[in-house]
């Protein structure tokens, strides 16, 4: 592998597994500062380290148009945890397998075995190389109604050090990883498959694995509603968990999707109906505090940074409800 990355020709290694805690992010980041290769990791990594001090790493683009512009001109893709990447959906007129022709896969590690796989052909490649960290930023607290960029910078003014987030916000989070790269150091957990309502489970699953934490569960609606029992657990176990609810009464992912697949000129207003979940408007307020979790709904971004702070400051389960507005008419 060692003579793939020094080859000369342009390399990518595409990390996964236990590649993207803190060790393999380290040799990883080693091994591309001696070789001249980059580097990205999952689209949906199980768990991410990341935040000032840490390396960083771009994250393979959702949308196979972006992963592909990301990949283009790849000679040599070096699997380190990683599957070989493919597209969530099959797209009129474009290839699902997103290697670029004429590149040859390489596997250097399982999941399982990454960052020791990273770590050992760091010592080969790169021996004395210092990987270079993330630097510390916040961006500056917004004020005025909320949107998903708006709502994004106060989740990343505010997030607290050592925090484990859950992002399961979808379209509403798009931009949460660039307001937060350069936070406090801590762990973003994400769903690996595409499956919805992994995020309010998974955020009580990590409160009581880490109850020393604060865990930041960043939720949307609709997936919400698929596990929304779990709002009670937190309440029973007292268990520190914020859940932030973007909440703009759609299925903008789905409706996207029926767009880019070329179903979205005219899908008939049945087809539509159902992406709608605002008829009747849920309130998430009187959900969470009927299983015994205190709740505020929010509509501007100095409401939001207020609840998000006292949540802070206060033990046990909290509840925002987050107003946005849709992504798409």
């Amino acid at each position: 592998m060692a003579g793939v990355l020094r080859s000369g020709e342009p390399a990518m290694m595409l990390i996964g597994g236990d590649a993207t805690r803190g060790p393999g992010l380290t040799a990883a980041a080693r091994i591309v500062q001696a070789t001249g290769a980059r580097w990205l990791c999952e689209t949906f990594p199980t768990c991410l380290e990341r935040g000032a001090g840490i390396p960083a790493v771009e994250r393979l683009a959702y949308f196979a148009e972006g992963a592909a512009a990301q990949l283009d001109g790849v000679k040599h893709l070096v699997l380190a945890g990683a599957r070989s990447p493919v597209s969530f959906f099959a797209y009129p007129g474009m290839p699902s397998d997103l290697v670029p022709a004429g590149c040859e896969v390489h596997v250097l590690a399982e999941p399982g075995g990454a960052a020791d796989a990273l770590a050992a052909l760091a010592d080969e490649v790169a021996p004395g190389t210092v990987a270079p960290v993330a630097g510390a930023s916040r961006p500056q607290l917004p004020t005025g109604d909320l949107t998903s960029v708006s709502a994004a910078d106060v989740v990343g003014a505010l997030l607290p050090e050592r925090a484990i987030v859950v992002d399961e916000s979808n379209t509403c989070g798009v931009l949460l990883p660039q307001a937060t790269a350069g936070a406090p150091a801590h762990d973003w957990l994400t769903l690996t498959g595409g499956a919805i309502g992994y995020g309010i489970p998974a955020a009580v699953g990590a409160a009581v694995a880490a109850p020393d934490r604060p865990v930041l569960c960043l939720e949307s609606d609709g997936s919400a509603m698929y596990t929304i029992s779990g709002l009670w657990s937190q309440a029973r176990e007292n268990l520190d968990v914020t859940t932030v609810i973007y909440n703009n009464g759609a299925y903008d992912i789905l409706r996207i999707e029926l767009q880019r697949v070329g179903a979205g000129s005219d899908p008939g207003p049945k087809a539509l109906d159902l992406l709608d979940i605002s008829r009747p408007t849920m309130d998430f307020v009187k959900i969470a505090e009927g299983m015994g979790v205190p709740a505020r709904r929010v509509t501007t971004c100095e409401e939001f940074a207020d609840a998000l702070r006292a949540a802070f400051a206060e033990p046990g389960p909290h509840l925002i409800d987050v107003v946005v507005p849709s992504l798409v008419g």
